[in-house]
């Protein structure tokens, strides 16, 4: 078993961000105070912090090359089994959520083939969701 991971985000609005984490994800609430709060992100506790200096959405002014997809940098997110994330990218894509990357299969038929997506919160800051068949393969070169 995994241990969980605890991360910090910063956000320009509680409320969109309660949207986007709790009702299109589903993540379940946990504290909160006026100017943050913390959700059940998969099993890692993902606290949203609001920062007075991120006014609004903005994308990541940096990307790297990867698999022939520009990858927004910095970015976070979680490695689903391959049936979650497949029911997660339908129903995402069904609510019509826009993709930065849409999902689809990375290094097909190599060590780490992977089926993943990126998108971004209202906020700006950038996510990726992945799979393996095998999950073992996780790390492997």
């Amino acid at each position: 078993m995994l241990s969980p991971f605890h991360l910090a985000i910063p956000i320009h609005d509680i409320e969109a961000a309660r949207n986007f984490y709790g009702s299109l994800f589903g993540c379940a609430e946990g504290r909160s105070a006026d100017d943050w709060v913390d959700f059940d992100f998969f099993g890692h506790q993902l606290v949203a912090h609001r920062d007075p200096a991120k006014q609004a959405f903005s994308r990541a002014s940096h990307t790297n090359k990867v698999d022939g997809k520009d990858v927004p940098v910095p970015h976070f997110g979680v490695v689903l089994t391959w049936e979650k994330w497949q029911m997660l990218a339908t129903r995402l894509s069904q609510a019509g959520v826009e993709f930065v990357i849409e999902p689809g299969i990375r290094f097909a038929g190599e060590v780490g083939e992977q089926a993943t997506f990126f998108l971004y919160d209202p906020s700006g800051n950038a996510l990726e969701f992945k799979a393996f068949k095998d999950p073992s393969r996780l790390f492997a070169k």
